[in-house]
């Protein structure tokens, strides 16, 4: 499919407008437009301004708050709950951390679940504003239930993503942030834009047998647990999205398993729901409540470039580390452009065309 290229900034300019639309602060707009692009920069696509429109319909079907007020519910020196109000997870997660890095920072680590939120971009975006503080950052959320845990047909998890953010000295920090699903569903999104076939492993039929057909989820199939199947470790990928689950909402008093709220507005809600919107989870831990920050990212360092000095195997050049593909196309895109598939830029066209905002 044919692709058109945007500059960053013309990008920001664009998102924030859109959010200053529907009713957001300029300091709420700016901090959800920041959000949601760092998603572009770092080339998860599937999660970044392709999903504006998504957010829109939910505000139009008055299920995100564009002027939420934000609060702490319950809190100790080292632990809060966040209550979003119902506001855009890409203003309510960034809060959130901030409070757990100010939590790090008094007592030595910061913990915080949040209810009543929406879906929060990507967390490496939330777990890396801790490293600017010699801080190690983790960031999780609960998601739409779109994924089978082992043996089910049943859709009772989201792909509920973990990242975990470490500060190095010379080297670019460490940035793990995977989904606990063999592929995240804005993956199948993309193939469904690009009308390609998904790989074995990422979805089963709504009978609970493999399938290629990136449209299965539309069907009654569903998302498979990290692995695939129980032969090549689905239930730990299974018990991974499970611990996300329970953190971020059985802690916080959000919604969990199958009653999660689903991210498409024109999804119904689901019935007797538990909790208040969608949970997410954040940690800040200060590296000099256990050493010195020095020492720490001297080793770091020492790691990271043993790891990378791996010996390959053939065909390939290098062992990466965690982030580093990120990383890299942050700075290529800063530089070059975010290039955007016709029908995102379809997408933004019609928005801007309905908010009287140019793009």
């Amino acid at each position: 499919m044919s692709e058109e290229i945007f500059s960053y900034h013309r990008l920001l300019s664009f998102t924030r407008a859109v959010f200053e639309y529907i009713g957001c602060s300029d300091e709420d707009a700016m901090s959800a437009s920041k959000a949601l692009l760092s998603a572009d920069l770092r080339g998860i696509d599937s999660h970044g301004i392709a999903r504006l429109n998504g957010y829109i319909r939910l505000w139009e079907a008055k299920r995100a708050n564009p002027k939420p007020a934000i609060k702490i519910v319950h809190e100790t020196p080292s632990t809060a709950v966040v209550d979003g109000d119902g506001g855009l997870g890409l203003v309510v997660a960034p809060y959130a951390m901030d409070v757990a890095i100010k939590k790090a920072a008094a007592v030595g680590t910061g913990w915080v679940s949040v209810c009543n939120s929406n879906h929060f971009g990507i967390a490496a975006y939330h777990a890396m504003k801790a490293n600017y503080h010699d801080m190690i950052g983790i960031a999780m959320t609960n998601a739409s239930p779109l994924v089978a845990p082992t043996f089910s047909v049943e859709r009772l998890l989201g792909t509920n993503p973990i990242c975990v953010a470490i500060p190095a000295g010379d080297e670019p920090a460490f940035v793990a942030d995977l989904a606990t699903t063999t592929a995240a569903n804005g993956k199948l999104e993309i193939l469904q834009r690009k009308n390609q076939q998904a790989p074995l492993g990422w979805i089963q039929d709504k009978y609970g047998a493999e399938s290629t057909n990136p449209h299965e989820l539309k069907s009654g199939g569903a998302l498979l647990p990290l692995g695939g199947d129980r032969e090549h470790g689905s239930h730990k990928g299974y018990a991974l999205g499970a611990i996300v689950d329970i953190f971020s909402a059985v802690l916080s008093g959000a919604n969990y398993g199958p009653w999660v709220p689903p991210f498409p507005a024109f999804m119904s809600m689901p019935e007797n729901m538990p909790g208040k919107g969608i949970g997410h989870f954040f940690g800040a831990m200060r590296i000099d409540a256990f050493r010195p920050a020095e020492d720490f990212k001297l080793h770091m360092d020492q790691w990271i470039q043993r790891f990378r000095s791996a010996q390959p195997v053939e065909g390939h050049e290098q062992v990466l580390i965690p982030g580093d593909p990120e990383r890299e196309m942050e700075s290529e895109r800063l530089e070059r452009g975010i290039p955007l598939l016709h029908s995102v830029v379809e997408d933004l066209r019609f928005l801007s065309e309905k908010f009287g905002i140019e793009l």
